[in-house]
């Protein structure tokens, strides 16, 4: 293959080909901008423009973490309700209304409640949004799409990071106020943006519908929602138990951190598309969360090897388990696009999207604890038994995931989990 085939086919990967798959990309890459701007500037926005405490802001940030736990369910019971897009664009017009309101957030009852409410919001449009993107796309263009919007996502962030890079250079209260405007006006022109994507038409729905938290009774599913969840932990390990490993147990400069952050971005964005292949059913699905899961435990068994070199042979073995780590995430992100795609029915999408997103909730609330106690609070030995437990994960998904497929879907309608025929 000569250098412009391969520029070429590094450029089909990277940029989503023309239609709805583009659509829905760029869509995601211009609501990734402000996402990234807030979450890159947020801690000093609310310590200098709101003058609260850092223990105020950790509390206020753990309470909408839970309103966002408990609210999942149901929430997603209203995407079945009034439909995918309505919901998007509403909760987008909220999160607009919302970041407008910030500057008048007077003290931390106030602040807490915009910030629950952005929680509540943002759980309800998050669904909508992925299960929009499974209902207007045939089968078999699901998964490689939203591969192409996570790697827009990707890029989408950086540009937020950067433009918080020159608020935080500015430094005034005027400079964080208008963040929170420009931010506000990002979630406008993404409403719009959604308004003009093609309209679902109405699903069939059961005759007797089914209440918010059945899905909670389909144990099969469920289980594959945990195991999924669990393997999401690739966030925390990269984020956080990595960071403070490298800090506290290896003589790495600590400019790596910030180093593997941003090779974290650019392989998202090179390989997003192509960790994809073949996580579009779910026999697929489930073979490419076993290899992240496997891919997750060798990092674990790599990573604590950089406790015991020095220098140069560090840095090479840190960079080798923080990519083993990336593949994790990308492959795995792939798995969990295809169980979604394909273990719901489409009568009650929304409230079961909502409901495998319990899983990796779970594992924000357990693994940022439990991995940094095992993976660094014990000097290393520890990260040995957190491997025990992802190749354990990876060899009970399979057959979850298989036992999940057999067993008949709560609400499910015949042809319930193929695409539908957009409305001109």
């Amino acid at each position: 293959m000569g250098a412009r085939e391969s520029i070429n086919t590094a450029v089909r990967h990277v940029v989503p080909p023309a239609g709805l798959t583009r659509a829905l990309a760029v869509q995601a890459m211009v609501n990734a901008v402000g996402n990234g701007l807030f979450q890159a500037g947020s801690a000093v926005f609310f310590t200098r423009a709101l003058g609260l405490g850092p223990a105020q802001v950790g509390l206020g940030l753990s309470l909408a973490a839970g309103a966002s736990l408990l609210g999942t369910v149901p929430l997603g019971a209203l995407t079945d309700r009034y439909g995918p897009q309505r919901v998007w664009i509403v909760g987008l017009l909220l999160d607009a209304a919302l970041f407008a309101s910030y500057p008048l957030v007077g003290g931390f009852a106030g602040f807490l409640a915009v910030v629950l409410a952005l929680a509540v919001v943002g759980a309800a449009a998050g669904t909508a949004r992925q299960v929009y993107s499974i209902n207007v796309l045939r089968p078999e263009e699901r998964v490689t799409a939203m591969a192409y919007q996570r790697s827009s996502l990707n890029v989408g962030f950086g540009l937020g990071a950067l433009i918080s890079g020159l608020v935080l250079a500015v430094d005034t209260i005027w400079a964080y106020r208008s963040m929170v405007f420009f931010i506000a006006a990002v979630y406008l022109v993404t409403a719009g943006f959604v308004r003009r994507l093609p309209r679902l038409p109405e699903v069939t729905r059961p005759t007797e519908p089914m209440s918010r938290l059945a899905v909670l009774r389909d144990r099969p599913f469920m289980t594959v929602a945990l195991l999924s969840g669990l393997l999401t932990a690739h966030q925390t390990l990269y984020l956080t138990v990595m960071p403070l490993w490298i800090l506290t147990h290896t003589d790495a400069p600590k400019t790596l951190i910030a180093a593997l952050v941003l090779l974290n971005t650019v392989l998202i964005v090179l390989l997003q598309v192509r960790a994809s292949r073949g996580a579009d059913s779910a026999p697929g699905a489930a073979r490419a969360s076993r290899r992240g899961a496997l891919l997750i435990a060798l990092f674990c068994v790599v990573v604590p090897v950089s406790g015991q070199t020095r220098g140069l042979l560090t840095v090479v073995v840190l960079v080798a388990a923080a990519t083993l780590l990336i593949l994790a995430e990308l492959i795995e992100s792939a798995g969990a696009w295809g169980l979604t795609a394909t273990l719901p029915p489409a009568a009650q999408r929304g409230a079961y999207v909502g409901a495998f997103g319990l899983g990796s909730q779970v594992q924000f609330l357990v693994a940022p604890a439990g991995l940094t106690a095992l993976g660094v609070s014990t000097g290393g030995w520890g990260w040995y038994p957190a491997a025990a437990i992802f190749v354990l994960v990876g060899l009970v998904i399979g057959p979850a995931v298989a036992r999940a497929e057999r067993t008949p879907r709560l609400g499910a309608t015949p042809a319930s989990t193929g695409a539908v025929t957009l409305v001109p």
